[in-house]
């Protein structure tokens, strides 16, 4: 029995020895194969320290002109770049097909080291000429803190995991060749000439309807560039101008109102809104409308300024906002959003209601029946609201002027927009209204006789009602750019007595595109018991060139 055990066991022994050899010659192949899983192990490692890197190293900022500008550097299969315009959109450009994605954020404009650019002769000028060499700057270092970024991050992950300096100076070098490689094959495939052939996102993607024809805008723009720095100089002497109005001074009691309409998303008006309101110590800024150009969130943005004017701001809804754009300006502290609604602010009672019509796409009609319908509805709606009220109004806001007609000698004063032409006028109770004739900027008897039937009897006493309807404070915005004279900046100031009475306005004028005077003409309203109140323009500063009107269509 034990010896036949002992067999067992010495033909098992010897299979084992006849299959050793094959089993011994495969062994060596296992050192191999886990020299290569760690080298894969150690490219992956290396990749995922590269990229942690490049995300927390790859953005830096770079002074553009006034600007600050935001440039970043993302891995991409496409390469190209994009250059983001808040709120406006962004344009993408195929300027390169390597494996990175260059993103510009134009971000902020400083005020002031634009000011201080505006300060010196030539300064404005040199800022086209230094803006590409920044750029350039901005990119040279953007590429040199990414691939620093890139090889730190790379070289730490490979020490931290793998705690050897071989497997660290292996990181390094491999991301050093890879960063060089992608350097090459974007330099390789750049296309300079993909500026002329951009694609646009967002609000920009109608920017050719809203601009017309890019080649001309661009030599007009040259044009208002090289007259930019009057342009700023005189918006600045604004309140030195008082001195030049002797006729009307109004006293400390007076409440201010600064009345603006249809800025349409144009940020340079802002500037001068501002000026004004702290110039001449506003009491109230008044906004009869058109705020932004398509009532899109992006545009939203837009509207922040208001609250850093520290002023009551009422606003009425035109027919290029929308609901986001009116909710917008209702989350801004200082603001009131005005549909139908009447409040009392600084002793004056004011009522206001929204344009019925949402048409960002500039399709109104002054012949369509049905929009004319609903514009006069508005107005009676309002209407009915300023009968029920407790107090009686001082003033009412709309956006379109048709819809005053209906409020007609239920209130002394109706302030409009919408037609981006200036215009002071009457309206009599029950009669269509007809479209203001503008108030001429150059001749005081010319500005006298702009209501012509400011002289006739009324039927009873409030039964006229006074109608100033604003330019456009933003120049009607990009389009302002379009036409051969480009609309002014206009806006208005109103003075109102202790009795609530407007006793006098002042309209100002700031030169659209080419156009670099300021003008304020200042009108006494002087009240008549037996008439309505007469019109009598005073004075006036420096005058500038007249805008063409504008299709109704606005």
């Amino acid at each position: 029995m034990a010896d036949r055990r002992a067999r067992r066991r010495a033909i098992i022994m010897a299979a084992g020895r006849r299959h050793r050899p094959s089993g011994a010659r495969a062994m060596p192949r296992h050192p191999r194969l886990r020299r290569l899983g760690h080298g894969l192990l150690v490219c992956v490692v290396t990749v995922i320290g590269m990229f942690i890197g490049v995300q927390l190293g790859g953005t830096t900022t770079q002074d553009i002109g006034p600007f600050r500008a935001q440039l970043s550097l993302a891995p991409s299969w496409t390469g190209d770049t994009s250059v983001e315009i808040p709120p406006l959109g962004s344009l993408e450009l195929d300027s390169h097909d390597g494996p990175v994605h260059l993103r510009i954020g134009l971000e902020s404009l400083d005020e002031a080291r634009t000011r201080a650019f505006a300060a010196k002769s030539g300064n404005l000028e040199q800022i086209s000429h230094d803006a590409v060499d920044q750029l350039s700057l901005g990119v040279r270092r953007l590429a040199m803190q990414t691939a620093g970024c890139g090889i730190l991050g790379a070289m730490i992950l490979v020490a931290l995991v793998f705690r050897s300096r071989r497997e660290t100076a292996a990181a390094g070098l491999v991301v050093i060749g890879v960063l060089a490689s992608t350097g090459v094959a974007a330099l390789v495939t750049f296309k300079p000439a993909a500026i002329q052939e951009p694609t646009y996102r967002g609000l920009l993607v109608n920017a050719p309807a809203i601009i017309g024809d890019a080649r001309r805008i661009t030599n007009r723009y040259e044009e208002y560039r090289a007259q930019l720095q009057k342009l700023v100089l005189n918006v600045s002497k604004l309140y030195g101008t008082i001195s030049s109005l002797p006729v009307y001074e109004p006293d400390k009691s007076a409440t201010k109102v600064l009345h603006i309409s249809d800025m349409h998303l144009n940020p340079a008006a802002w500037g001068v809104v501002r000026s004004v309101a702290d110039q001449f110590d506003i009491d109230i800024i008044v906004d009869t409308g058109d705020i932004n150009d398509w009532g899109t969130e992006p545009e939203a943005s837009y509207v922040n300024v208001i609250g850093d004017l520290k002023i009551p701001y009422l606003y009425v809804r035109g027919n290029h906002d929308s609901a986001v754009t009116a909710a917008a300006v209702a989350r801004q502290p200082n603001a009131m959003v005005l549909d139908n609604t009447v409040v009392t602010v600084k002793g004056l009672t004011f009522a206001g209601i929204g344009d019925p019509r949402f048409t960002p796409d500039k399709s109104t009609d002054p012949t369509n029946e049905e929009q004319h319908k609903q514009v006069v509805a508005s107005g009676d709606l309002l209407a009915a609201k300023i009968r029920a009220s407790d107090k009686p109004v001082d003033v009412a806001l709309v956006h379109d002027p048709v819809a005053a007609q209906e409020i007609a000698g239920l209130c002394p004063l109706v302030l409009a927009g919408h037609r981006h032409e200036r215009a002071v006028s009457r309206l009599d109770a029950r009669q269509p209204v007809a479209a203001p004739a503008p108030v001429p900027a150059a001749s005081p008897s010319a500005s006298a006789s702009a209501s012509p039937s400011a002289s006739a009897a009324p039927k009873a006493p409030n039964e006229r009602t006074l109608l100033m309807v604003e330019g456009s404070t933003g120049g009607a915005g990009l389009r302002g750019l379009e036409s051969t004279k480009p609309l002014p900046l206009a806006l208005s100031i109103l003075y109102f007595d202790q009795e609530r009475h407007l006793s006098a306005y002042d309209d100002i004028q700031v030169g659209g595109t080419g156009l670099t005077e300021v003008s304020l003409q200042r009108h006494i309203v002087s009240p008549d018991t037996k008439a309505p109140a007469t019109l009598e323009p005073s004075a006036e500063s420096s005058t500038s060139s007249s805008a063409p009107a504008p299709s109704p269509s606005s």
